[in-house]
């Protein structure tokens, strides 16, 4: 069974999506941001021959946009659907053909793939793997999917979860303890979801260069 590895974004344009970072810092250079590391993540990730990758877009008329034309061979590319948040991640981990999925945000500049094959290799023991993002969220989860995902009717692991909360990690885990499922731990990465985020992160590349 094929590994897959699921970027989940919202279409890089003015007015859809990064709203809290646009208030801080302007709609512009949060939107260049989000060009940048949506582009960084599709090199990074698409071109590693251990899982195949999707994009996973909303609005769900973003798949027929010019995003198209910037993916790289071999990367497939879906919408999210309907929903809140964990309907729309649920129907990730249900729809996808067989084998275990990893699925990440893409406002998280200091993803490698080192950190997704981690992921990958913890769910050779787990059924399940989160990734906090350190404001109470998480960045990545990943399923090993030996059981098939509750449909949209029934109870899973997202279906109780108080998304954009300082609750949302500790929320999943539970529900996924419920589930009697395995969970191992991803690194601790930063999102960017505000102005504070983004200075902190620039500073740190400032340090890095």
């Amino acid at each position: 069974m094929r590994r897959h590895c699921v970027i989940f974004a919202r279409r890089p344009q003015l007015g859809i999506g990064k709203r809290r970072l646009a208030k801080d810092i302007g709609a512009l250079a949060a939107l260049r941001f989000q060009r940048a590391n949506l582009h960084r993540l599709l090199r990074l990730l698409a071109g590693d021959p251990r899982w195949q990758c999707w994009l996973v877009l909303t609005p769900d008329g973003a798949v027929h946009s010019e995003i198209a034309a910037m993916l790289p061979a071999g990367c497939g590319l879906l919408a999210q659907g309907r929903g809140d948040l964990g309907q729309r991640m649920g129907r990730v981990f249900r729809d996808l053909p067989p084998g275990p999925v990893v699925l990440v945000g893409s406002d998280i500049p200091e993803i490698g793939v080192g950190h997704i094959a981690d992921a990958f290799n913890q769910l050779g023991a787990c059924e399940a793997v989160l990734g906090p993002a350190g404001d109470g969220g998480f960045w990545l989860v990943g399923m090993r999917r030996i059981r098939r995902f509750p449909g949209a009717c029934c109870k899973g692991p997202f279906s109780s979860v108080r998304w954009s909360t300082a609750f949302a990690l500790s929320d999943t885990l539970t529900a996924m303890q419920a589930m009697n499922m395995r969970v191992g731990r991803a690194a601790t990465l930063r999102d960017i979801d505000e102005g504070e985020d983004y200075a902190i992160w620039r500073a740190r590349q400032g340090l890095r260069r």
